[in-house]
């Protein structure tokens, strides 16, 4: 008597895993220019009374959005587990994420409207994206074995700070200009007439993030294979919210799991904080305008794609923990290396001449400022790309969706806190360093978390 076998799993080939990864390509610029070097910048120095001012309202929205999901992404991810495919729920949220970052360009200066729509598509646009990021990393698992996750992913983040830095190049160069001289980086007139004075090149960055997002997704919908149909769907709804209680139930015997949940609760909080202030800082702190950090930019997605593409290889050879300890140690020095910058200060305590202005980044804080950051992007991009191939190795093989709204859940839990610490602290003492330095802590707590972590037995 013979018993059967289940057939063996097909791989899917190089076409699907680079389609898959071009998913990141599609996201990146609107982390990239909206959230961190043109329009957030531009919200803060054109739209509001001041950039401290700007920078509490962003750490009020980005809070907000970051507990919303916290509230949502593991019912999502069990509802997919159930159901099966991940493209429906990808395709979902990105109609709205596309429709919410076309409305950035109505934030114009001088509308009474100008900073709630500002607001308000930005926080609808980082939820969708946020929620379309849970399943797109979830189907890694069906594209290449165990032992390869760390590479895929750090092919993944390489990709996404590759299109990061073609779109801001594309936006600095051609689109964005300078309010005084009104020349772009590459010191032309902007493409299609964009007006300097109303900032239209800024703006501008909300529908060319919309548009990219649209081309550059469509390999992932064509290419990647989806996970067969499991349930329908109203049953793989409620199906789905009756394992979450399960599932967190079920965290008390996966002690390795739930202690790296509450390292990532805690260091994503402060990468959070540190690339959505990171521009709006420089932008107060130094006097950059949108050209010095759109430039500053361009360093740091340099240096995050080569970060990524080495980190995704120490990711395979010896394992994503140490390659997370790694990047943290790297982003707690930088950061305390940021914080004791201004115009005429390094190490919080040393003065130095202002810079002659003449030329980018003219001033000793300018230079330090753009050297720490260039190892911050290459720190960054390791990190949250390790965190993912970690989870995997932690994760329970059946739960594997779930388990990535988990890891949404606890990068989000408290990422509303960090955002709300600078908004608070800057608020109380009107001083942008002391509202920055409080990301330190989460690096810190989340190094030393990260510390006893235990592999799945």
């Amino acid at each position: 008597m013979t018993m059967s076998r289940s057939p063996a799993r097909v791989v899917p080939g190089p076409l699907a895993r680079v389609s898959w990864a071009f998913f990141d390509w599609a996201a990146q610029p609107f982390f990239t220019l909206v959230t961190t070097f043109v329009f957030a910048p531009y919200f803060a120095s054109a739209l509001t009374e001041t950039p401290a001012r700007g920078q509490e309202l962003w750490g009020y929205v980005t809070a907000a959005v970051g507990l919303v999901i916290a509230l949502s992404a593991p019912i999502l991810g069990s509802v997919a587990d159930a159901s099966g495919p991940r493209k429906p729920w990808i395709l979902a949220f990105s109609i709205p994420f596309v429709v919410a970052t076309w409305m950035l360009w109505y934030a114009a200066p001088g509308s009474s409207m100008a900073i709630p729509i500002a607001l308000l598509a930005f926080g609808f646009a980082t939820l969708a994206i946020e929620f379309a990021t849970i399943f797109n990393n979830a189907m890694m698992v069906d594209l290449v074995p165990r032992a390869r996750i760390g590479r895929l992913s750090g092919l993944g983040w390489a990709l996404g700070y590759a299109g990061g830095l073609v779109s801001l190049i594309i936006v600095l160069g051609l689109m964005a200009s300078n309010p005084e001289t009104g020349k772009t980086l590459l010191g032309w007139a902007p493409l299609f007439g964009l007006d300097a004075v109303t900032r239209e090149g800024d703006r501008a960055s909300g529908p060319f993030s919309a548009i990219w997002y649209l081309v550059f997704v469509l390999p992932m919908f064509l290419f990647v294979p989806d996970a067969p149909k499991k349930a329908p769907l109203m049953q793989a709804v409620r199906k789905g919210i009756s394992d979450v209680g399960t599932s967190l139930q079920a965290l008390k015997d996966e002690k390795g799991l739930i202690t790296f949940l509450l390292a990532n609760m805690a260091y994503k909080d402060g990468l959070v904080a540190l690339f959505a202030f990171g521009g709006i800082y420089a932008s107060g702190q130094l006097g950059w305008t949108t050209i010095e950090i759109g430039t500053f930019g361009i360093l740091l997605t340099i240096t995050g794609t080569f970060g990524a593409l080495v980190g995704g290889r120490l990711d395979d050879r010896f394992g994503p923990r140490a390659v997370l300890l790694g990047a943290l140690a790297i982003l707690m020095v930088c950061g305390l290396g940021l914080i004791s910058l201004d115009r005429t200060t390094v190490l919080f305590v040393v003065g130095v001449a202002p810079g002659t202005g003449e030329g980018l980044y003219s001033s000793l804080p300018d230079q330090i400022f753009l050297a720490l950051g260039g190892f911050i992007g290459a720190a960054a991009g390791p990190l949250q790309s390790a965190s993912r191939s970690y989870l995997v190795q932690l994760a329970p093989p059946d739960r594997i969706t779930q388990s990535f709204g988990l890891l949404a859940l606890s990068g989000k839990v408290t990422s509303f806190m960090s955002p709300l610490a600078v908004g608070l602290v800057t608020a109380a003492t009107g001083s942008q360093r002391w509202g920055m330095s409080v990301i330190l802590v989460f690096f810190v707590a989340g190094a030393l978390l990260l510390k006893r972590v235990e592999a799945r037995g």
